[in-house]
């Protein structure tokens, strides 16, 4: 078994999006998949589950998690190959230093008690004075 057959054994794995969370579950399953393909959960080439077939596993419409890899698809993390499907792209360094300064970011607005949203617009006005 190749690394990405065996990725995509692996996806979802036991993560479940939070239907009580106030975030969009398109856009918990979008953050969970940038995430993983970060930290290398998610390795380069690594074909995700079909839209249909995930959203049956997430308990999702099918709309959902095609948003989620559209978006995904327009920001560079993945790309669909028609029927080859969808397969996580390489990631480079600037990217991974962006993203552990996110997680720093996320965690310490956590810590106070920020909520997404507070969170969201506080990144929203600082990103605004730059």
């Amino acid at each position: 078994m190749t690394p990405a057959e065996s990725g995509l054994a692996r996806f979802p794995g036991s993560w479940k999006p939070n239907t009580g969370s106030s975030v969009p579950l398109f856009e918990q399953l979008r953050l969970n998949i940038i995430e993983r393909a970060d930290d290398g959960t998610l390795a380069p080439g690594t074909r995700l589950p079909a839209v249909r077939s995930l959203a049956a596993d997430l308990g999702v419409a099918p709309h959902t998690v095609a948003r989620a890899y559209k978006e995904l698809e327009a920001a560079g993390v993945v790309a669909t190959r028609g029927r080859n499907g969808t397969v996580v792209c390489a990631r480079d360094e600037a990217w991974g230093s962006l993203s552990a300064a996110a997680a720093k970011f996320a965690a310490a607005a956590k810590a106070q008690g920020a909520s997404f949203a507070e969170a969201v617009q506080l990144l929203a006005a600082a990103y605004d004075r730059q």
